[in-house]
């Protein structure tokens, strides 16, 4: 965890303020700032489409009566995705835009999906004959 940590904060940093330098020292600074500034309202604007085209997708999904749990973790990676875009640089730009392209974004979603649902268990009453916790001898008082 700590080695993550560290990646995220010191060497993602580093690694974007080097690229700025190297693509402003080829292209100039005010390109360079022109970049970033089209960069993120170019990321906003598709944050925004993409946020609701989502919306109506879990509201859908609302509606037929089924959980809308990839729809959901769709939406917080375009959340993400647009946050990124608004912080300069070049990498997270780059991390920020594929988290706006459907194909890249589905299937992110369905291995995290999957490898959270691998992380639990799911545990059965050794002592009922059903699916349920209640036995068939239980009393029911109903007030």
């Amino acid at each position: 965890m700590f080695g993550r940590l560290l990646f995220l904060f010191i060497v993602v940093p580093i690694a974007e303020l080097y690229l700025l330098v190297q693509v402003g020292s080829r292209i100039g600074l005010m390109p360079t700032l022109g970049l970033i500034v089209l960069t993120g309202f170019v990321g906003a604007t598709l944050a925004r489409w993409q946020g609701l085209s989502i919306l109506s997708k879990i509201q859908n999904e609302l509606r037929s009566g089924r959980p809308p749990a990839l729809e959901m973790l769709e939406g917080a990676m375009i959340v993400i995705g647009g946050i990124v875009l608004l912080t300069p640089g070049i990498l997270t730009d780059l991390f920020g835009f594929s988290m706006l392209i459907p194909r890249i974004r589905k299937s992110l979603a369905k291995k995290i999906q999957n490898n959270f649902s691998k992380s639990f268990t799911t545990f059965s009453n050794p002592h009922s004959k059903s699916s349920n916790f209640k036995s068939s001898d239980d009393d029911v008082i109903d007030v």
